[in-house]
């Protein structure tokens, strides 16, 4: 009796051991996913400028997603994020040619003003315009005439540095991308009771 008792105990030993051993396992893989091309990466992250006022955050909020590698991202910050963990944050420094580019002096135009919106007829209102791709541009009011407004095509952080505080909430594989729907069949008709059944 005492050696079957022994036994047992050995196995239940055994199994928490093995246990511990797969969930360690499973652990090392969760850490092992890296920041990479192709991967979906949830990202928590404070904007600053480089005197340290607050531009944007999404703490508390829902994380930012986006696949590294596919230019969804300002290329300064997908470089440095490159590598990271799951959990990892990092203090990151993006110049404006990292960022969303210098300057365009002849991003700046004048519009007839009566194109402007009244509610918008103000400096520092942002509007946003479509490119001839199809992409929103956002457009900047820096002067108004008293025909025209002066317009900056340019982004409204061209030109500055930004200072990122970001951390690494998630990766994953990116979804399958979506498969064509298929055009579903005509419905067909109900069949009509048979008269000739009785329940």
């Amino acid at each position: 009796m005492p050696r079957k008792y022994f036994s047992f105990l050995s196995l239940l030993a055994l199994c928490a051991l093995s246990g511990t051993v797969l969930s360690a396992t499973a652990d090392k893989a969760k850490d092992e996913r890296v920041v990479k091309d192709g991967m979906l990466v949830s990202l928590e992250y404070t904007l600053k400028s480089p005197d340290g006022k607050l531009v944007e955050t999404n703490k508390g909020k829902e994380p930012l997603k986006y696949i590294q590698g596919q230019k969804m991202m300002i290329p300064g910050l997908e470089k440095e994020l490159t590598g990271m963990k799951v959990g990892a944050e990092k203090h990151i420094t993006v110049k404006p040619e990292d960022g969303y580019g210098k300057i365009n002096p002849q991003a700046v135009q004048e519009v007839p003003r009566e194109k402007i919106p009244e509610n918008a007829l103000k400096v520092g209102a942002v509007l946003a315009a479509k490119s001839p791709e199809g992409r929103v541009v956002p457009m900047t009011v820096r002067e108004i005439k008293e025909k025209t407004v002066v317009m900056d095509l340019n982004h409204p952080m061209a030109g500055k540095t930004l200072v990122f505080d970001v951390k690494v909430v998630d990766i994953q594989p990116p979804p399958p991308p979506a498969a064509p729907a298929k055009p579903s069949a005509p419905a067909q008709p109900a069949k009509p009771a048979d008269p000739a059944q009785k329940k």
